[in-house]
């Protein structure tokens, strides 16, 4: 069984720690890759991170990583209009877990509380800052090393 997680961030993380602080804290996309990066080594487990601004890379990735051995992905923006992105979800042959920093159920725009990507993914964190992050690498681990089948993803 593989042992490679992939991260996936999706747009304007890339900013993260300048855009919008009071939404996303201070800590910056290299803080969150560090954390994961010390989540993963400690687990066991190698982790393959990327982040884009385009809707295709985000595909070419997903295709890539349906064999892992799961997926995190901070899909931002994607969540809610991305179908391209669901379908290339449903592809994966591993469990997913979609993370958010910050609470989308306590933004004001109510069209940022659903995210149509919900549906492909084993599992939702959202609001609990970076260690968003951590939490889901960790889950992935206990997925993982039990061997549960895909098709209970």
């Amino acid at each position: 069984m593989s042992s490679r997680v992939y991260l996936l961030n999706g747009p304007n993380l890339d900013l993260l720690g300048e855009r919008e602080p009071h939404l996303y804290g201070h800590h910056s996309l290299a803080d969150v890759e560090t954390l994961c990066r010390s989540t993963a080594g400690r687990l066991g487990l190698e982790l393959v991170c990327h982040q884009t601004n385009a809707e295709h890379e985000m595909i070419g990735w997903l295709h890539e990583a349906r064999h892992a051995a799961g997926i995190v992905i901070n899909p931002a923006a994607f969540c809610y209009h991305s179908v391209p992105i669901l379908d290339a979800l449903r592809l994966c042959e591993c469990p997913i877990v979609e993370v958010h920093i910050s609470n989308i159920y306590r933004r004001d725009e109510t069209w940022r509380s659903h995210s149509i990507l919900a549906a492909a993914c084993r599992g939702v964190i959202t609001g609990l800052g970076i260690e968003g992050y951590r939490l889901a690498i960790e889950f992935l681990a206990r997925q993982i090393a039990a061997d549960v089948p895909s098709a209970t993803r």
